[in-house]
């Protein structure tokens, strides 16, 4: 079992950055699978970044030049750091975690980040 612990969220105006934190409650391991996915009321959650291997990153085409996921394994946490934010990137913001070798992902509870003038 592992916990994972968001923080980092809140209000932000249009254009400015917010860095997230996740914190797992046990060793992490270069090969983990580190993910930020967000969600919006009435709609899916939907995927915004992966960190795989220490150093492969993908994102997804809304926040793509604009967001960084990164992890530092000696702390045991991962972030998302967010620039140039648009109203549209308002959401509640998931950390995911997916062990080496294993198909059990864990989930943080959510940060919410609100991007308004």
């Amino acid at each position: 079992q592992v916990q994972l612990v968001e923080s980092g969220g809140g209000l932000v105006q249009p254009g400015g950055s917010l860095r997230l934190s996740c914190q797992a409650s046990r060793n992490m391991l270069v090969t983990d699978v580190l993910g930020w996915y967000r969600q919006v009321p009435e709609k899916e959650r939907e995927w915004v970044a992966t960190s795989r291997s220490g150093n492969e990153e993908t994102y997804a085409d809304s926040v793509k030049g604009r967001f960084t996921i990164s992890r530092d394994t000696a702390k045991n946490t991962f972030y998302l750091q967010m620039n140039s934010l648009k109203p549209e990137d308002t959401a509640v913001y998931y950390c995911s975690f997916r062990p080496t070798f294993t198909t059990t992902i864990y989930w943080g509870r959510g940060t919410q980040v609100t991007v308004s003038s």
